[in-house]
């Protein structure tokens, strides 16, 4: 077994959910930096679960960092064991996070390994990428080892196919919270926060219309050009013969750089004053997107040889574009994260890390 495909199975095998610690799997990837100067930058969570990211640098300052997160999105859907790494015979790695993203921060890791003397080799290992990017904040507001390093660009290596992507869309959250009186429903004594809701809820699918089809809201350079806007409502486990003690809608909207948020949020703020329910917004940050003909960009299509790209999803990026100029680039296929039965191609993986390694040494 080769040493990325033996590093992306160990990490596998640790459950690093987003709702978990993962300070066990920080402290087995500190294993794989000796020699590198390490600095752990811990924090508890909002719901109390210690969690940790991770700095690491060997040789001089400047040059390029690697950046990948430990975390990974729930287990749902699988039907086996998520975290017992499993090698098929077409040469694919299964386990959650194989290809989102432990098989990518595997190569990452063998690449600043390997890189030559004095060859600058900097790691940005990251946590909570998948609910809040708070590791990747952390790193970007509090790492003392950044601030010296003097950084000239970052890899994010999410799944790309080896493709450099020089820009993708940020998001903002909005919760909207309907409240109710619970009780058993025939007695007519509840109120069911749904009611509440429902008025708030109607005034979305214009936004969503205008999202759609209103020039104002495409970017032609994002595939697809309209703007993401997901809802998802909860009751919270009520039964039907119970009325609902609180409603929650939320959604996700993403926007690329070209794409001006502020008339949408002002028409759900204004929806959910309308309907008398409270709303939050949360903006994850600015999107981050490197112009066609930046150096950085210029560089990674050198290496790679291919075109540079944009990409719907988001990335730790948000956040750490504070720091450096990033690009994402990763091995696997974005369409096989987050699905039950999640796998990545060792190829791939050797192929990245030897990716990696060149554009380590062209910083």
């Amino acid at each position: 077994m080769s040493p990325v495909l033996k590093l992306a199975t160990d990490l596998i095998a640790i459950d690093s959910r987003s709702a978990v610690s993962n300070l066990p799997l920080a402290e087995r990837i500190a294993q794989e930096l000796t020699g590198f100067e390490l600095e752990p930058i811990d924090w508890i969570d909002a719901a109390g679960v210690p969690k940790r990211a991770l700095v690491a640098h060997r040789g001089p300052p400047g040059g390029f960092a690697l950046s990948g997160h430990m975390d990974t999105v729930p287990d749902t859907g699988w039907q086996t064991d998520p975290w017992a790494p499993r090698l098929d015979q077409d040469g694919r790695l299964h386990g959650l996070g194989a290809v989102d993203m432990k098989g990518p921060l595997a190569a990452c890791i063998l690449a600043a390994r390997h890189a030559p003397h004095g060859v600058p080799a900097t790691l940005l290992i990251t946590t909570d990428e998948e609910t809040t990017k708070e590791g990747a904040r952390r790193i970007a507001r509090d790492s003392a080892l950044v601030r010296r390093l003097g950084l000239e660009g970052i890899i994010v290596a999410e799944p790309t196919g080896l493709r450099p992507v020089r820009g993708h869309r940020a998001n903002i959250q909005f919760t909207a919270t309907a409240e109710g009186v619970q009780a058993h429903s025939a007695t007519g004594r509840g109120q069911n926060a749904n009611w509440q809701l429902l008025p708030f809820l109607a005034a979305l699918p214009p936004i969503f219309e205008r999202l759609r089809h209103d020039p104002a809201f495409q970017d032609p350079a994002y595939d697809p050009p309209f703007s993401d806007f997901n809802l998802v409502l909860d009751n919270h486990g009520s039964a039907v013969n119970v009325t609902v003690a609180r409603a929650t809608a939320r959604i996700k909207f993403r926007h690329s750089a070209r794409v001006d948020p502020a008339p949408i949020q002002a028409a759900v703020e204004a929806a959910a004053r309308a309907a008398g329910i409270a709303l939050t917004a949360v903006a994850d940050g600015v999107p981050p997107e490197l112009p066609p003909d930046h150096p950085f960009v210029a560089l990674a299509e050198r290496i790679s040889g291919l075109s540079a790209t944009t990409a719907a999803y988001g990335t730790d990026a948000t956040a750490l574009q504070a720091i450096a100029p990033c690009i994402v680039l990763g091995p696997g296929d974005i369409g096989q994260a987050h699905a039950p039965d999640e796998w990545v191609a060792t190829a791939s993986l050797a192929a990245a890390a030897d990716l990696f390694g060149r554009m380590l040494a062209a910083g």
